[in-house]
């Protein structure tokens, strides 16, 4: 059996603390306790920490994917205590106290972090994820660009052809969520700003951006006046809200519809998926360990020190924790909360060594931010609520100093001055496989309308949409 000290020569016995997952709140622990007496060890997938909050300016071609990513062991050069793994974790032994890798042998540990988050969650359409991409990973973020651009050149392509240009120019982004309405902003911005009169033979501003969300408003997690003002920005970019509706099913030519109107179809190339995500599998192992619960998002639930029921030695934090505020609602995952998780258990850690009691975890909410486009964006914490171009402002400069390296900091506010000052975009490339678009014209059969006007008649599919019920709109 080979332990941590195996990977480290000459390492002293010290405590082992093992985190999975180098996100935000495996990260930020893991910079913490780097500076204690341990040794760490830390294991993730890739060799690079993700700075999910901006992937969505990769999808749509203002950034690129080294200027939001850092490599993890360049966090912690000089750290001859912490050793960085690049493996996937297959299972956890907590009684041996034990994670085993996909390649070489089980790496022990005294205690253990799990934070490996979450992926898309397609509510049990998983054939939908090849044809509506999610946006948590660089591959994502590239194919989501990819799709977008690729929308654009198929339009010049078949100028000719109304149906075709109609059904490319179309983007139905699936969630009215910060990231639904993140992409519907910066593709409205693209296509009526950056890309104009870059074609002759098609009009980009001819794009309709359709945001599909069940809910009666967009950013339902935001107070009502925030999210009215969100819906506002979204219309005067030109982006259409279909509120109160459900996606029921997609296809490589069209997507359906569900609401108090009935069923419709709208003919579309490029779907985004935005409607939520689910814990990462490890989430089962480690709930499976504890013999504890999961919610219905698969995150495990945690106590007031977000230890698994138990192990006091075993923490899980970030979107893989099912952990709750002081009312009794769980916390969202979002980066500021499983950040602060991440340093409250790297200090638990610490205090637990040197025998010292802990205090409960304790969320701080600084409150929340949400861009919708170029100098437009919303804020609120607690009552205080903030729009326009004083909130992009307050977005840009947080996202700033959250970015790891310093060097990414410098870049990314260079690359921004640039896209602000000429309005153009320079990560615009379009890579990998992108599925073909059929030759000919979209046939009527595959895009036929199931919604009845009032005459009982079937609509054409090409028609403008119904006009959402009132109380459906903003």
């Amino acid at each position: 059996m080979t332990s941590v000290e195996s990977h480290q020569p000459g390492r002293s016995h010290r405590p082992r603390v093992v985190i999975i997952g180098a996100g935000f709140g495996g990260l930020y622990c893991a910079k913490r306790l780097a500076r204690d007496n341990v040794d760490l060890v830390i294991i993730d997938r890739r060799n690079f920490h993700l700075f999910q909050p901006l992937l969505y300016q990769v999808a749509s071609g203002s950034l690129s994917t080294g200027e939001i990513a850092s490599p993890i062991r360049s966090e912690f050069t000089g750290r001859e205590n912490v050793t960085v793994l690049q493996a996937e974790v297959q299972d956890i032994s907590f009684a041996r106290r034990q994670v085993m890798l996909s390649v070489g042998e089980p790496v022990e540990f005294d205690y253990l972090v799990v934070a490996t988050g979450s992926h898309h969650h397609y509510f049990g359409r998983e054939d939908w994820a090849k044809l509506a991409p999610g946006l948590k990973t660089v591959e994502d973020a590239v194919e989501m660009r990819s799709r977008i651009l690729n929308a654009f050149e198929e339009a010049e392509m078949a100028a000719f052809d109304q149906e075709r240009v109609t059904a490319a120019l179309t983007f139905v982004i699936v969630g009215g969520g910060p990231t639904g309405v993140e992409l519907a902003g910066t593709i409205g911005d693209l296509a009526h700003s950056t890309m104009r009169g870059e074609f002759r033979r098609s009009k980009p501003s001819d794009a309709r951006v359709i945001i599909v969300e069940n809910d009666d408003r967009v950013l339902p997690m935001y107070s009502r006046p925030v999210s009215d003002k969100a819906g506002q920005f979204l219309r005067e970019l030109g982006v259409e809200l279909m509120l109160g509706w459900k996606v029921t099913d997609i296809t490589t030519h069209d997507v359906e519809l569900t609401g108090e109107g009935g069923k419709i179809r709208i003919p579309c190339r490029t779907v985004l998926w935005a409607a939520g995500n689910k814990a990462s599998p490890l989430g089962k192992v480690t709930a499976d360990q504890a013999a504890t619960e999961t919610d219905r998002a698969g995150r495990v639930n945690v106590n007031d020190y977000l230890n698994v029921p138990g192990w006091p030695n075993v923490f899980v934090i970030g979107d893989l924790a099912n952990c709750k505020d002081e009312d009794g609602k769980p916390l969202p995952g979002v980066a500021p909360v499983a950040m602060q998780q991440g340093k409250y258990v790297a200090k638990c850690i610490a205090r637990r060594i040197r025998g010292k009691k802990d205090q409960p975890f304790s969320y701080f909410n600084k409150g929340s931010l949400a861009v919708v486009g170029r100098n437009r964006a919303v804020a609120e914490r607690g009552k205080f609520h903030l729009t326009g171009w004083l909130a992009w402002a307050a977005w840009a400069l947080v996202h700033i100093t959250y970015l790891v390296e310093f060097q990414n900091r410098v870049v990314v506010v260079c690359r921004w001055a640039f896209n602000y000052i000429t309005r153009q975009r320079g990560a615009r490339l379009i890579t990998g496989e992108v599925a073909s678009a059929p030759s000919g014209p979209v046939n009527p059969q595959q895009v036929a309308t199931e919604t009845r006007n009032s005459g009982g008649e079937k609509s054409s599919p090409h028609e403008p949409l119904p006009q959402v019920p009132a109380e459906n709109t903003l």
